[in-house]
């Protein structure tokens, strides 16, 4: 099954609502979609949503390495060559993790639509369903607890909350999420994106000691991974490296003794897809680290990548895909369901996604 055509788009997807995080505040987002057909009549997707801040990406060096004049060395290849492809695209395009990661997805989705199977079975599946938790960005607690009725209201179930802006608005917005939601009824995490400073992380988790939130993302700065492996085993159980892990050796690191988190959080743009995720993946299982995957805002397209991916490994733990969710419109569908806050992949060969319109 040789590759015949490579064709990508650049998309502007309004978000339903702006949402504030640590260091930005955003309305909508570009995603860069891949068609890749083959002359065996079959056409695998991807998308790409690149995050400069995090990986140094910009969209323009995003959308520049998925131009067909780019990804001509593909052009005749055999998709069955998938390993040896993988190899090819990582030193093709290294300072282009998204990039790299809608090619990888598309690659994977034509394999496995030749054998006629769902992704996650090719890969060998782990799990069938997991809850993912939708995310709540920075703002005052009225709006914070609204939202948070909306997303309960909807049958979510598990609720992320940024944070890292004020640590004092911070621990009083969560408390007053737990006053509202118990333990019992529903979860709570929190994401500070780099926000704080070892000091306050320690605060945070004295301040919220009694909220039973399940884990607190990226505290620091993700250059300080000393601050990190610094923290008592107790509180760096609690913790979910994100900015800090960005490729597979970031794994080897930050899994080395003493171990700098409990949690790492795979995101397909950070490391460049599938190949590399499973990677991190393997580190995380043979460390004793448990996995969430998470996402930018993106398509259904690439989330329904990170969850057949997120499904092949026994390490995973938790779900943070929710980045569809965000968007006021899409250029694709199916790929998964979600009932109740709960995704399952569905039973389509490949991502199992269709195009919509174009």
């Amino acid at each position: 099954m040789r590759i015949t055509r490579l064709s990508s788009r650049v998309e502007n997807f309004g978000l339903t609502r702006p949402y504030t995080i640590a260091w930005e505040t955003a309305a909508s987002v570009e995603n860069v979609v891949l068609r890749i057909e083959t002359d065996a009549g079959l056409t695998g997707w991807g998308a790409a949503s690149p995050s400069e801040h995090v990986t140094g990406e910009t969209f323009a060096q995003c959308a520049a390495a998925l131009s067909p004049d780019r990804l001509a060395w593909l052009v005749g290849r055999d998709v069955r060559g998938l390993p040896a492809l993988s190899r090819e695209l990582a030193a093709s395009s290294p300072a282009a993790p998204a990039a790299r990661a809608a090619v990888d997805m598309a690659l994977h989705d034509l394999l496995a639509q030749r054998l006629g199977i769902p992704l996650v079975e090719l890969l060998g599946r782990a799990h069938e369903r997991m809850p993912t938790s939708i995310t709540i960005g920075i703002k005052g607690v009225a709006e914070t607890v609204a939202e948070a009725e909306e997303y309960v209201g909807r049958g979510f179930r598990i609720l992320k909350v940024k944070t890292g802006l004020s640590l004092e608005a911070d621990v009083e917005r969560l408390r007053r999420l737990r006053e509202k939601y118990p333990a019992a009824s529903v979860r709570i995490r929190a994401d500070a994106n780099q926000g704080y400073t070892g000091e306050q992380t320690l605060t945070f988790f004295r301040e919220t000691q009694q909220l039973d939130l399940e884990f607190l993302e990226q505290p620091v700065p993700a250059a300080e991974v000393a601050t990190l492996r610094a923290f008592t085993e107790s509180v760096k159980d609690r913790i979910a490296a994100d900015e800090s892990l960005l490729s597979d050796r970031d794994a080897l690191s930050l899994a080395a003794p003493p171990r700098a988190a409990g949690i790492f959080n795979i995101k397909l743009m950070k490391c460049g897809g599938i190949v590399p995720a499973l990677r991190i993946a393997a580190v995380a299982e043979l460390a004793g680290i448990q996995l969430m995957w998470g996402c930018m805002d993106e398509s259904v397209v690439s989330i329904a990548a990170a969850l057949h991916a997120a499904f092949a490994s026994p390490a995973t733990r938790y779900l943070d895909l929710d980045g569809s969710l965000d968007l006021a419109r899409d250029v694709a569908a199916g790929g998964f369901v979600i009932d109740d806050g709960v995704m399952r992949t569905i039973d389509s060969p490949g991502l199992g996604v269709r195009p919509l319109g174009a």
